[in-house]
Protein backbone atom coordinates (compact mmCIF):
# COMPACT_ATOMS: atom_id res chain seq x y z
CA UNK A 1 0.00 0.00 0.00
CA UNK A 2 1.11 3.77 -0.60
CA UNK A 3 1.49 6.53 1.84
CA UNK A 4 -1.82 7.85 0.43
CA UNK A 5 -3.76 4.50 0.53
CA UNK A 6 -2.56 4.04 4.42
CA UNK A 7 -3.38 7.29 5.25
CA UNK A 8 -7.10 7.21 3.30
CA UNK A 9 -7.78 3.76 5.14
CA UNK A 10 -6.63 5.10 8.60
CA UNK A 11 -9.02 7.70 8.67
CA UNK A 12 -11.76 6.17 7.30
CA UNK A 13 -11.19 3.78 10.09
CA UNK A 14 -11.40 6.07 13.03
CA UNK A 15 -14.45 7.70 11.69
CA UNK A 16 -16.04 4.58 11.61
CA UNK A 17 -14.86 3.86 15.07
CA UNK A 18 -16.22 7.11 16.41
CA UNK A 19 -19.38 7.06 14.10
CA UNK A 20 -19.97 3.66 16.69
CA UNK A 21 -18.67 4.74 19.68
CA UNK A 22 -20.95 7.97 19.79
CA UNK A 23 -18.43 10.42 21.92
CA UNK A 24 -19.19 12.93 19.45
CA UNK A 25 -22.39 13.35 17.37
CA UNK A 26 -21.77 12.18 13.14
CA UNK A 27 -21.85 15.11 11.59
CA UNK A 28 -18.63 16.10 14.11
CA UNK A 29 -16.90 12.89 13.02
CA UNK A 30 -17.40 13.60 9.66
CA UNK A 31 -16.33 17.18 9.51
CA UNK A 32 -12.90 16.05 11.52
CA UNK A 33 -12.74 13.08 8.75
CA UNK A 34 -12.89 15.56 5.63
CA UNK A 35 -10.22 18.18 7.40
CA UNK A 36 -7.95 14.73 8.07
CA UNK A 37 -7.88 14.18 4.04
CA UNK A 38 -7.37 18.16 3.39
CA UNK A 39 -4.54 18.26 6.27
CA UNK A 40 -2.87 14.46 4.71
CA UNK A 41 -3.38 16.24 1.09
CA UNK A 42 -5.56 13.09 -0.03
CA UNK A 43 -8.71 16.04 -0.94
CA UNK A 44 -7.46 19.48 -2.45
CA UNK A 45 -8.24 22.19 0.04
CA UNK A 46 -10.08 24.12 -3.22
CA UNK A 47 -12.28 20.62 -3.15
CA UNK A 48 -12.83 20.66 -0.01
CA UNK A 49 -16.43 21.73 0.01
CA UNK A 50 -17.48 20.86 -2.76
CA UNK A 51 -19.72 18.23 -0.88
CA UNK A 52 -21.92 20.52 0.14
CA UNK A 53 -23.23 21.35 -3.38
CA UNK A 54 -23.37 17.58 -4.16
CA UNK A 55 -27.07 16.97 -6.07
CA UNK A 56 -27.43 14.73 -3.10
CA UNK A 57 -27.05 17.24 -0.32
CA UNK A 58 -29.27 19.36 -2.45
CA UNK A 59 -31.94 16.60 -2.85
CA UNK A 60 -32.08 15.79 1.01
CA UNK A 61 -32.53 19.44 1.72
CA UNK A 62 -35.42 19.61 -0.75
CA UNK A 63 -37.17 16.60 0.46
CA UNK A 64 -37.11 17.70 3.90
CA UNK A 65 -38.45 20.72 3.45
CA UNK A 66 -41.11 19.42 0.89
CA UNK A 67 -42.25 17.00 3.75
CA UNK A 68 -42.75 19.51 6.07
CA UNK A 69 -45.03 21.16 3.73
CA UNK A 70 -47.04 18.15 3.17
CA UNK A 71 -47.43 17.50 6.86
CA UNK A 72 -48.60 21.11 7.50
CA UNK A 73 -51.19 21.05 5.23
CA UNK A 74 -52.94 18.19 6.58
CA UNK A 75 -52.70 16.10 3.03
CA UNK A 76 -51.82 12.82 4.59
CA UNK A 77 -53.68 12.91 7.88
CA UNK A 78 -56.88 11.31 5.92
CA UNK A 79 -54.27 8.65 5.35
CA UNK A 80 -53.02 8.25 9.26
CA UNK A 81 -56.75 8.24 10.63
CA UNK A 82 -57.04 4.35 9.27
CA UNK A 83 -54.30 3.34 11.54
CA UNK A 84 -57.19 4.19 14.37
CA UNK A 85 -60.40 2.22 12.20
CA UNK A 86 -58.07 -0.42 12.22
CA UNK A 87 -56.98 -1.63 15.07
CA UNK A 88 -59.29 -4.41 16.31
CA UNK A 89 -56.80 -7.47 15.88
CA UNK A 90 -52.55 -7.05 16.37
CA UNK A 91 -52.01 -8.38 13.45
CA UNK A 92 -54.27 -6.34 11.94
CA UNK A 93 -53.48 -2.89 13.68
CA UNK A 94 -49.80 -3.49 12.80
CA UNK A 95 -50.09 -4.29 9.08
CA UNK A 96 -51.93 -1.46 8.71
CA UNK A 97 -49.55 0.85 10.35
CA UNK A 98 -46.43 -0.42 9.19
CA UNK A 99 -48.48 -0.35 5.62
CA UNK A 100 -49.08 3.59 5.94
CA UNK A 101 -45.64 4.55 7.07
CA UNK A 102 -44.24 2.84 4.48
CA UNK A 103 -46.30 3.99 1.62
CA UNK A 104 -45.61 7.52 3.16
CA UNK A 105 -42.12 6.84 3.62
CA UNK A 106 -41.53 5.85 -0.17
CA UNK A 107 -42.63 9.98 -0.80
CA UNK A 108 -41.80 11.61 2.13
CA UNK A 109 -38.47 11.85 4.50
CA UNK A 110 -39.19 8.61 6.73
CA UNK A 111 -38.15 10.21 9.94
CA UNK A 112 -41.22 12.89 9.06
CA UNK A 113 -43.52 10.26 8.24
CA UNK A 114 -42.90 8.43 11.36
CA UNK A 115 -42.93 11.55 13.57
CA UNK A 116 -46.44 11.80 12.13
CA UNK A 117 -47.74 8.85 12.89
CA UNK A 118 -46.30 8.01 16.22
CA UNK A 119 -48.94 10.02 18.24
CA UNK A 120 -52.06 8.05 15.81
CA UNK A 121 -50.14 4.99 16.70
CA UNK A 122 -50.10 5.60 20.65
CA UNK A 123 -53.61 6.92 20.88
CA UNK A 124 -54.98 3.54 18.40
CA UNK A 125 -53.23 1.59 21.46
CA UNK A 126 -54.91 3.57 24.19
CA UNK A 127 -58.57 2.68 22.36
CA UNK A 128 -57.93 -0.24 21.95
CA UNK A 129 -56.01 -0.95 25.06
CA UNK A 130 -52.87 -2.42 24.09
CA UNK A 131 -49.22 -1.86 24.86
CA UNK A 132 -47.24 0.47 22.47
CA UNK A 133 -44.48 -1.89 22.70
CA UNK A 134 -46.27 -4.48 20.70
CA UNK A 135 -46.70 -1.70 17.70
CA UNK A 136 -43.96 0.67 17.71
CA UNK A 137 -40.95 -1.48 16.57
CA UNK A 138 -43.49 -2.51 13.72
CA UNK A 139 -43.95 1.18 12.85
CA UNK A 140 -40.38 2.00 12.88
CA UNK A 141 -39.08 -0.70 10.78
CA UNK A 142 -42.40 -0.13 8.16
CA UNK A 143 -40.89 3.58 7.69
CA UNK A 144 -37.76 2.47 6.99
CA UNK A 145 -38.70 0.08 4.72
CA UNK A 146 -40.92 2.37 2.32
CA UNK A 147 -38.24 4.01 1.54
CA UNK A 148 -36.13 1.35 -0.27
CA UNK A 149 -38.87 1.83 -2.99
CA UNK A 150 -38.31 4.96 -4.07
CA UNK A 151 -35.02 7.36 -4.91
CA UNK A 152 -36.07 10.00 -2.24
CA UNK A 153 -37.06 7.43 0.01
CA UNK A 154 -34.15 7.40 2.03
CA UNK A 155 -30.81 9.22 2.25
CA UNK A 156 -28.79 6.65 0.93
CA UNK A 157 -31.00 5.94 -2.70
CA UNK A 158 -30.39 9.67 -2.95
CA UNK A 159 -26.68 9.02 -2.78
CA UNK A 160 -26.42 6.20 -4.82
CA UNK A 161 -28.59 8.08 -7.26
CA UNK A 162 -26.01 10.33 -7.97
CA UNK A 163 -23.04 8.44 -7.44
CA UNK A 164 -23.96 6.25 -10.48
CA UNK A 165 -22.68 8.83 -13.05
CA UNK A 166 -19.10 8.65 -11.59
CA UNK A 167 -20.02 5.20 -13.82
CA UNK A 168 -20.11 7.05 -17.11
CA UNK A 169 -23.66 6.33 -16.77
CA UNK A 170 -27.16 8.75 -15.94
CA UNK A 171 -27.92 9.02 -12.20
CA UNK A 172 -30.73 6.48 -11.00
CA UNK A 173 -34.15 7.73 -11.77
CA UNK A 174 -37.06 8.27 -9.16
CA UNK A 175 -38.33 4.67 -9.55
CA UNK A 176 -35.51 2.61 -10.90
CA UNK A 177 -34.86 1.81 -7.00
CA UNK A 178 -38.84 0.00 -7.34
CA UNK A 179 -38.50 -3.11 -9.06
CA UNK A 180 -36.10 -4.07 -5.96
CA UNK A 181 -37.29 -1.86 -3.09
CA UNK A 182 -41.37 -2.15 -3.13
CA UNK A 183 -41.10 -5.92 -3.21
CA UNK A 184 -38.89 -5.77 -0.28
CA UNK A 185 -40.87 -3.69 1.23
CA UNK A 186 -44.15 -5.37 0.95
CA UNK A 187 -42.77 -8.90 2.12
CA UNK A 188 -41.20 -6.96 5.26
CA UNK A 189 -44.15 -5.50 6.12
CA UNK A 190 -45.89 -8.20 5.63
CA UNK A 191 -43.29 -10.44 7.88
CA UNK A 192 -43.52 -7.91 10.60
CA UNK A 193 -47.43 -7.99 10.92
CA UNK A 194 -47.52 -11.83 10.49
CA UNK A 195 -44.30 -12.87 12.45
CA UNK A 196 -42.44 -10.17 13.34
CA UNK A 197 -44.47 -8.85 16.40
CA UNK A 198 -44.50 -12.71 18.19
CA UNK A 199 -40.61 -12.01 18.58
CA UNK A 200 -40.89 -10.06 20.97
CA UNK A 201 -40.37 -10.25 24.55
CA UNK A 202 -43.06 -10.93 26.52
CA UNK A 203 -42.55 -8.11 28.92
CA UNK A 204 -42.34 -5.49 25.91
CA UNK A 205 -45.89 -6.58 24.77
CA UNK A 206 -47.28 -6.04 27.96
CA UNK A 207 -45.50 -2.91 28.99
CA UNK A 208 -47.62 0.68 28.53
CA UNK A 209 -45.38 2.36 28.93
CA UNK A 210 -46.86 6.51 28.17
CA UNK A 211 -49.53 5.29 31.33
CA UNK A 212 -46.57 4.02 33.23
CA UNK A 213 -44.79 7.35 32.68
CA UNK A 214 -48.22 9.31 34.00
CA UNK A 215 -48.68 7.10 36.96
CA UNK A 216 -46.72 10.17 39.71
CA UNK A 217 -49.76 10.26 42.17
CA UNK A 218 -47.23 9.00 44.65
CA UNK A 219 -44.51 11.69 43.93
CA UNK A 220 -47.03 14.45 44.61
CA UNK A 221 -47.93 15.85 47.39
CA UNK A 222 -49.61 19.62 48.69
CA UNK A 223 -48.08 21.76 51.56
CA UNK A 224 -49.25 24.88 52.96
CA UNK A 225 -47.45 28.06 53.71
CA UNK A 226 -48.21 28.86 57.35
CA UNK A 227 -47.88 32.92 58.27
CA UNK A 228 -44.35 32.18 59.86
CA UNK A 229 -42.78 30.37 56.79
CA UNK A 230 -39.88 31.69 55.51
CA UNK A 231 -41.35 31.33 52.26
CA UNK A 232 -43.92 33.95 52.89
CA UNK A 233 -43.07 37.12 50.44
CA UNK A 234 -40.54 35.53 48.62
CA UNK A 235 -40.93 34.85 44.82
CA UNK A 236 -41.40 30.97 43.40
CA UNK A 237 -38.08 31.08 41.51
CA UNK A 238 -36.33 32.05 45.32
CA UNK A 239 -37.72 29.42 46.65
CA UNK A 240 -36.55 26.73 43.87
CA UNK A 241 -33.16 28.08 44.55
CA UNK A 242 -33.86 27.42 48.67
CA UNK A 243 -34.87 23.53 48.25
CA UNK A 244 -32.29 22.88 44.85
CA UNK A 245 -30.47 20.41 47.19
CA UNK A 246 -33.71 17.81 47.61
CA UNK A 247 -34.70 18.08 44.01
CA UNK A 248 -37.79 19.14 44.88
CA UNK A 249 -40.26 20.70 42.02
CA UNK A 250 -43.31 22.98 42.80
CA UNK A 251 -45.31 22.07 39.99
CA UNK A 252 -48.36 24.24 41.17
CA UNK A 253 -49.29 27.21 43.49
CA UNK A 254 -52.50 26.96 44.78
CA UNK A 255 -54.25 29.98 45.92
CA UNK A 256 -58.04 30.83 46.78
CA UNK A 257 -58.80 27.70 44.68
CA UNK A 258 -56.88 28.81 41.68
CA UNK A 259 -54.33 26.37 40.22
CA UNK A 260 -51.20 28.64 39.53
CA UNK A 261 -48.57 27.05 36.83
CA UNK A 262 -45.62 27.25 39.22
CA UNK A 263 -43.70 28.13 35.99
CA UNK A 264 -44.91 31.75 36.73
CA UNK A 265 -41.47 32.65 38.89
CA UNK A 266 -42.26 35.79 39.63
CA UNK A 267 -45.65 34.97 41.78
CA UNK A 268 -44.83 35.79 45.20
CA UNK A 269 -46.20 33.25 48.18
CA UNK A 270 -48.83 34.24 50.52
CA UNK A 271 -49.53 32.75 53.44
CA UNK A 272 -52.15 30.33 53.35
CA UNK A 273 -51.44 29.54 50.02
CA UNK A 274 -50.96 25.73 48.77
CA UNK A 275 -47.96 24.50 47.02
CA UNK A 276 -47.79 21.40 45.13
CA UNK A 277 -44.84 19.59 45.34
CA UNK A 278 -43.19 16.84 42.96
CA UNK A 279 -40.37 14.64 44.36
CA UNK A 280 -39.38 11.59 46.00
CA UNK A 281 -40.60 10.82 50.10
CA UNK A 282 -36.98 11.88 51.22
CA UNK A 283 -36.78 14.81 49.14
CA UNK A 284 -39.94 16.54 49.80
CA UNK A 285 -38.99 15.60 53.47
CA UNK A 286 -36.26 17.67 53.31
CA UNK A 287 -38.11 20.69 51.31
CA UNK A 288 -41.07 20.89 53.40
CA UNK A 289 -38.77 20.92 56.70
CA UNK A 290 -36.33 23.83 54.71
CA UNK A 291 -39.78 25.85 54.31
CA UNK A 292 -41.25 25.27 56.81
CA UNK A 293 -44.41 24.12 55.21
CA UNK A 294 -47.07 22.26 56.87
CA UNK A 295 -48.18 18.54 54.78
CA UNK A 296 -52.08 18.62 53.54
CA UNK A 297 -52.43 15.08 55.38
CA UNK A 298 -53.18 12.65 53.15
CA UNK A 299 -54.95 14.30 50.76
CA UNK A 300 -54.73 12.30 47.11
CA UNK A 301 -53.51 13.48 44.30
CA UNK A 302 -54.13 12.60 40.93
CA UNK A 303 -52.78 13.58 37.15
CA UNK A 304 -56.10 15.70 36.61
CA UNK A 305 -55.03 17.70 39.86
CA UNK A 306 -51.41 18.74 37.76
CA UNK A 307 -53.83 20.37 34.80
CA UNK A 308 -56.14 23.14 34.69
CA UNK A 309 -57.76 25.50 32.06
CA UNK A 310 -54.20 26.95 31.33
CA UNK A 311 -52.20 24.28 32.45
CA UNK A 312 -51.51 21.24 30.47
CA UNK A 313 -49.52 17.79 30.48
CA UNK A 314 -47.39 16.76 27.63
CA UNK A 315 -45.47 13.58 26.68
CA UNK A 316 -42.18 14.31 24.39
CA UNK A 317 -39.93 12.67 23.43
CA UNK A 318 -35.69 13.26 22.73
CA UNK A 319 -34.95 12.83 19.15
CA UNK A 320 -31.41 12.50 17.87
CA UNK A 321 -29.97 15.96 17.08
CA UNK A 322 -32.16 18.24 20.13
CA UNK A 323 -30.40 20.70 21.58
CA UNK A 324 -31.95 19.60 24.91
CA UNK A 325 -29.32 16.02 24.16
CA UNK A 326 -26.65 15.84 26.77
CA UNK A 327 -27.76 19.38 28.85
CA UNK A 328 -29.85 18.78 32.35
CA UNK A 329 -33.01 20.66 33.09
CA UNK A 330 -31.10 22.22 35.50
CA UNK A 331 -28.34 23.54 32.91
CA UNK A 332 -31.29 24.19 30.37
CA UNK A 333 -33.36 26.39 33.26
CA UNK A 334 -36.66 24.60 31.77
CA UNK A 335 -38.54 26.71 34.27
CA UNK A 336 -37.72 29.90 33.84
CA UNK A 337 -36.55 30.19 30.42
CA UNK A 338 -39.08 27.61 28.57
CA UNK A 339 -42.24 27.54 31.35
CA UNK A 340 -41.89 24.11 31.63
CA UNK A 341 -41.96 21.59 34.42
CA UNK A 342 -40.29 18.46 33.72
CA UNK A 343 -42.33 15.60 36.17
CA UNK A 344 -40.59 11.93 35.08
CA UNK A 345 -38.46 10.75 31.85
CA UNK A 346 -38.71 6.93 31.15
CA UNK A 347 -35.26 5.69 29.43
CA UNK A 348 -35.86 2.12 27.76
CA UNK A 349 -39.29 1.37 29.63
CA UNK A 350 -37.80 2.40 33.08
CA UNK A 351 -39.59 5.65 34.66
CA UNK A 352 -37.86 8.23 36.79
CA UNK A 353 -39.84 10.58 38.85
CA UNK A 354 -37.28 11.83 41.61
CA UNK A 355 -33.70 13.36 41.31
CA UNK A 356 -34.57 15.25 37.71
CA UNK A 357 -32.69 18.23 37.69
CA UNK A 358 -29.40 16.80 36.99
CA UNK A 359 -30.71 14.02 34.86
CA UNK A 360 -28.75 14.06 31.66
CA UNK A 361 -31.13 13.32 28.67
CA UNK A 362 -30.74 11.13 25.44
CA UNK A 363 -31.79 10.28 22.32
CA UNK A 364 -35.06 8.53 22.75
CA UNK A 365 -35.93 9.32 26.25
CA UNK A 366 -40.25 10.49 27.00
CA UNK A 367 -40.63 12.81 28.83
CA UNK A 368 -43.49 14.05 30.91
CA UNK A 369 -43.99 17.95 30.93
CA UNK A 370 -46.37 20.61 32.74
CA UNK A 371 -46.68 23.80 31.06
CA UNK A 372 -49.31 26.75 29.59
CA UNK A 373 -51.11 25.17 27.07
CA UNK A 374 -50.49 28.34 24.96
CA UNK A 375 -46.94 28.59 24.76
CA UNK A 376 -46.21 24.25 25.41
CA UNK A 377 -46.04 23.40 21.55
CA UNK A 378 -44.22 26.27 20.78
CA UNK A 379 -41.59 25.89 23.57
CA UNK A 380 -41.37 21.90 22.71
CA UNK A 381 -40.28 22.97 19.40
CA UNK A 382 -37.73 25.54 20.47
CA UNK A 383 -36.02 22.28 22.20
CA UNK A 384 -36.51 20.25 19.38
CA UNK A 385 -38.53 17.92 20.92
CA UNK A 386 -41.28 15.73 19.26
CA UNK A 387 -44.26 15.59 20.95
CA UNK A 388 -46.71 12.68 21.35
CA UNK A 389 -50.23 14.58 21.18
CA UNK A 390 -52.48 14.11 18.41
CA UNK A 391 -51.71 16.84 15.87
CA UNK A 392 -54.60 19.55 15.32
CA UNK A 393 -54.85 20.72 11.61
CA UNK A 394 -56.35 23.94 11.52
CA UNK A 395 -58.85 24.23 8.76
CA UNK A 396 -57.44 26.74 6.58
CA UNK A 397 -54.18 24.35 6.34
CA UNK A 398 -56.62 21.61 5.19
CA UNK A 399 -57.69 23.72 2.02
CA UNK A 400 -54.11 23.65 1.13
CA UNK A 401 -53.83 19.53 1.03
CA UNK A 402 -54.23 19.53 -2.59
CA UNK A 403 -52.36 22.46 -3.95
CA UNK A 404 -49.67 20.54 -1.87
CA UNK A 405 -50.43 17.19 -3.30
CA UNK A 406 -50.47 18.59 -6.78
CA UNK A 407 -46.89 20.45 -6.51
CA UNK A 408 -45.54 17.62 -5.14
CA UNK A 409 -46.52 15.45 -7.97
CA UNK A 410 -46.11 17.77 -10.79
CA UNK A 411 -42.29 17.69 -9.31
CA UNK A 412 -42.17 13.70 -9.15
CA UNK A 413 -43.52 13.36 -12.77
CA UNK A 414 -41.35 16.03 -14.36
CA UNK A 415 -38.23 14.59 -13.19
CA UNK A 416 -39.88 10.61 -14.09
CA UNK A 417 -40.03 11.77 -17.62
CA UNK A 418 -36.77 13.78 -17.76
CA UNK A 419 -37.52 17.03 -18.05
CA UNK A 420 -35.13 18.44 -15.20
CA UNK A 421 -33.09 16.18 -13.08
CA UNK A 422 -34.91 15.35 -9.97
CA UNK A 423 -32.31 17.96 -7.87
CA UNK A 424 -34.17 21.17 -9.97
CA UNK A 425 -37.77 19.65 -10.05
CA UNK A 426 -37.58 19.42 -6.03
CA UNK A 427 -35.71 22.32 -5.57
CA UNK A 428 -38.57 24.09 -7.38
CA UNK A 429 -41.61 22.15 -5.64
CA UNK A 430 -39.69 23.99 -2.06
CA UNK A 431 -39.45 27.13 -3.51
CA UNK A 432 -43.06 27.06 -4.93
CA UNK A 433 -44.36 25.98 -1.47
CA UNK A 434 -42.59 28.69 0.81
CA UNK A 435 -44.03 31.54 -1.96
CA UNK A 436 -47.55 29.57 -1.65
CA UNK A 437 -47.33 30.01 2.50
CA UNK A 438 -47.38 25.81 2.45
CA UNK A 439 -44.41 25.93 5.09
CA UNK A 440 -42.87 29.23 6.69
CA UNK A 441 -39.19 30.21 6.21
CA UNK A 442 -38.89 29.49 10.08
CA UNK A 443 -40.25 26.21 9.48
CA UNK A 444 -37.98 25.55 6.33
CA UNK A 445 -35.32 25.89 8.66
CA UNK A 446 -36.29 23.59 11.49
CA UNK A 447 -37.33 20.97 9.15
CA UNK A 448 -33.84 20.87 7.95
CA UNK A 449 -31.79 18.09 9.70
CA UNK A 450 -28.35 20.10 9.65
CA UNK A 451 -26.30 17.65 11.09
CA UNK A 452 -27.54 14.76 8.04
CA UNK A 453 -26.28 17.75 5.62
CA UNK A 454 -23.04 18.11 7.32
CA UNK A 455 -22.54 14.54 7.37
CA UNK A 456 -23.30 14.36 3.69
CA UNK A 457 -21.22 17.12 2.73
CA UNK A 458 -18.10 16.32 5.00
CA UNK A 459 -18.56 12.24 3.68
CA UNK A 460 -18.42 13.06 0.09
CA UNK A 461 -15.35 14.13 -0.65
CA UNK A 462 -13.83 11.48 1.63
CA UNK A 463 -15.68 8.95 0.09
CA UNK A 464 -14.10 10.06 -3.31
CA UNK A 465 -10.70 10.32 -1.75
CA UNK A 466 -10.83 6.45 -1.67
CA UNK A 467 -11.34 6.52 -5.07
CA UNK A 468 -8.52 9.31 -6.70
CA UNK A 469 -5.74 7.27 -4.04
CA UNK A 470 -6.69 3.66 -5.44
CA UNK A 471 -7.89 2.22 -2.31
CA UNK A 472 -11.15 1.49 -3.46
CA UNK A 473 -9.27 -0.83 -6.28
CA UNK A 474 -7.12 -2.75 -3.70
CA UNK A 475 -9.63 -3.37 -1.05
CA UNK A 476 -11.65 -4.73 -4.53
CA UNK A 477 -8.79 -7.25 -5.58
CA UNK A 478 -7.79 -7.68 -2.07
CA UNK A 479 -11.87 -9.31 -1.62
CA UNK A 480 -11.78 -11.26 -4.99
CA UNK A 481 -8.55 -12.40 -3.71
CA UNK A 482 -9.99 -13.84 -0.25
CA UNK A 483 -13.09 -15.39 -2.75
CA UNK A 484 -11.51 -16.29 -5.73
CA UNK A 485 -13.02 -19.04 -7.95
CA UNK A 486 -16.69 -17.24 -6.35
CA UNK A 487 -19.46 -16.23 -8.65
CA UNK A 488 -20.50 -12.76 -9.32
CA UNK A 489 -23.85 -13.28 -6.97
CA UNK A 490 -21.64 -14.29 -3.89
CA UNK A 491 -19.95 -10.73 -3.79
CA UNK A 492 -22.71 -9.44 -4.71
CA UNK A 493 -24.05 -11.16 -1.25
CA UNK A 494 -20.99 -10.14 0.62
CA UNK A 495 -21.33 -6.51 -0.10
CA UNK A 496 -25.01 -6.62 0.75
CA UNK A 497 -24.32 -7.86 3.94
CA UNK A 498 -21.27 -6.24 5.06
CA UNK A 499 -23.63 -2.72 3.97
CA UNK A 500 -26.05 -3.96 6.09
CA UNK A 501 -23.88 -4.75 9.06
CA UNK A 502 -22.00 -1.88 9.00
CA UNK A 503 -25.48 0.28 9.04
CA UNK A 504 -26.27 -1.20 11.72
CA UNK A 505 -23.74 0.54 13.94
CA UNK A 506 -22.69 3.83 11.98
CA UNK A 507 -24.89 5.95 10.09
CA UNK A 508 -26.57 4.89 6.79
CA UNK A 509 -25.51 7.63 4.67
CA UNK A 510 -22.00 7.33 5.65
CA UNK A 511 -22.54 3.74 5.04
CA UNK A 512 -23.54 4.39 1.43
CA UNK A 513 -20.79 7.02 0.95
CA UNK A 514 -18.28 4.46 1.87
CA UNK A 515 -19.34 1.29 0.28
CA UNK A 516 -20.45 2.71 -3.05
CA UNK A 517 -16.63 2.99 -3.97
CA UNK A 518 -15.85 -0.05 -2.61
CA UNK A 519 -19.14 -1.82 -4.76
CA UNK A 520 -18.14 -0.41 -8.05
CA UNK A 521 -14.24 -1.24 -7.41
CA UNK A 522 -15.56 -5.08 -6.96
CA UNK A 523 -17.99 -5.32 -9.85
CA UNK A 524 -15.18 -3.47 -12.45
CA UNK A 525 -13.21 -6.30 -11.60
CA UNK A 526 -15.41 -9.03 -12.04
CA UNK A 527 -15.96 -7.33 -15.44
CA UNK A 528 -19.99 -7.11 -14.30
CA UNK A 529 -22.22 -4.45 -14.38
CA UNK A 530 -21.57 -2.29 -11.41
CA UNK A 531 -25.79 -1.63 -10.98
CA UNK A 532 -26.79 -4.55 -9.34
CA UNK A 533 -23.73 -3.97 -6.67
CA UNK A 534 -24.84 0.11 -6.42
CA UNK A 535 -28.63 -1.70 -5.59
CA UNK A 536 -27.05 -4.06 -3.10
CA UNK A 537 -25.24 -0.81 -1.25
CA UNK A 538 -28.37 0.95 -1.49
CA UNK A 539 -30.86 -1.65 -0.05
CA UNK A 540 -28.18 -2.21 2.92
CA UNK A 541 -27.44 0.65 3.72
CA UNK A 542 -31.10 1.71 4.31
CA UNK A 543 -31.86 -1.98 6.38
CA UNK A 544 -30.75 -1.16 9.67
CA UNK A 545 -33.02 -3.34 11.70
CA UNK A 546 -31.09 -4.77 14.45
CA UNK A 547 -29.79 -1.90 16.53
CA UNK A 548 -31.53 1.29 18.53
CA UNK A 549 -28.70 3.56 17.01
CA UNK A 550 -28.73 2.18 13.31
CA UNK A 551 -31.70 4.65 12.31
CA UNK A 552 -33.05 8.03 13.48
CA UNK A 553 -36.34 6.00 13.73
CA UNK A 554 -35.58 3.37 15.77
CA UNK A 555 -33.54 5.51 18.40
CA UNK A 556 -37.55 7.48 18.49
CA UNK A 557 -39.63 4.44 19.24
CA UNK A 558 -36.91 3.56 21.94
CA UNK A 559 -38.85 5.45 25.31
CA UNK A 560 -42.39 5.00 24.04
CA UNK A 561 -42.13 0.93 23.22
CA UNK A 562 -39.97 0.35 26.65
CA UNK A 563 -37.39 -1.18 24.74
CA UNK A 564 -34.26 -2.12 25.22
CA UNK A 565 -30.59 -2.48 23.40
CA UNK A 566 -31.01 -6.20 22.67
CA UNK A 567 -34.45 -6.17 21.65
CA UNK A 568 -34.52 -5.00 18.73
CA UNK A 569 -32.22 -8.55 16.99
CA UNK A 570 -35.30 -10.10 18.18
CA UNK A 571 -37.37 -9.13 15.72
CA UNK A 572 -34.40 -7.19 13.10
CA UNK A 573 -32.54 -9.76 12.77
CA UNK A 574 -34.69 -13.05 11.33
CA UNK A 575 -36.05 -9.55 8.81
CA UNK A 576 -32.47 -8.96 7.76
CA UNK A 577 -32.48 -12.87 6.67
CA UNK A 578 -35.31 -12.06 4.81
CA UNK A 579 -34.36 -9.44 3.13
CA UNK A 580 -31.10 -10.57 1.97
CA UNK A 581 -32.65 -13.63 0.32
CA UNK A 582 -34.69 -11.39 -1.30
CA UNK A 583 -32.56 -9.31 -2.40
CA UNK A 584 -30.40 -11.85 -3.89
CA UNK A 585 -33.07 -12.63 -6.56
CA UNK A 586 -34.55 -9.42 -7.23
CA UNK A 587 -31.53 -7.75 -7.86
CA UNK A 588 -30.13 -9.40 -10.70
CA UNK A 589 -33.33 -10.18 -12.17
CA UNK A 590 -34.10 -6.33 -12.26
CA UNK A 591 -30.33 -5.25 -12.81
CA UNK A 592 -28.53 -8.16 -14.99
CA UNK A 593 -24.78 -8.94 -13.65
CA UNK A 594 -23.73 -9.00 -17.23
CA UNK A 595 -22.21 -6.09 -18.17
CA UNK A 596 -23.40 -4.00 -20.87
Amino acid sequence: MSGPQIAICLIVLGVTVFFIWGCWRYDVVAFAGLMATVVCGLVPAADAFDGFGHPAVVTVLAVLVISRALANSGAIDAVAALVVRASASPALHVAVLAGVAAFLSAFMNNVAALALLLPVALQSCVKVERSPGLILMPLAFGSILGGLATMIGTPPNVIIASYRTTTGEPAFGMFDFTPVGLPIAIVGVAFVALIGWHLLPASVRKRNVPADLSAIEDYITEARVPEDSIAVGLPLHELDEKIADSDVQIVALIRDGHRMLSAARYVHVKAGDVLMLSASPEGMSKAVAALELELEGEKSQTVESLKSEDVSLLEAIVPTGSRIEGHTPSSLRLGSRYDLNLLAVSRQGSPTRGRLRSFRFQAGDILLLQGEREHAGSALSRLGLLPLAERKIAVGARRRALPAVAIFAAAVIAAAIGLAPITITFSLAMLAMVLLGMVSLRELYDSIDWPVLVLLGAMIPVGGALETTGTTTLLANGLLSVMAGAPPVALLAVILIVTMTLSDIMNNAATAIVMAPIAVGVASALGVATDPFLMAVAVGASCAFLTPIGHQNNTLIMGPGGYRFGDYWRMGLPLEIVIVGLALLLIPWAWPLTAG
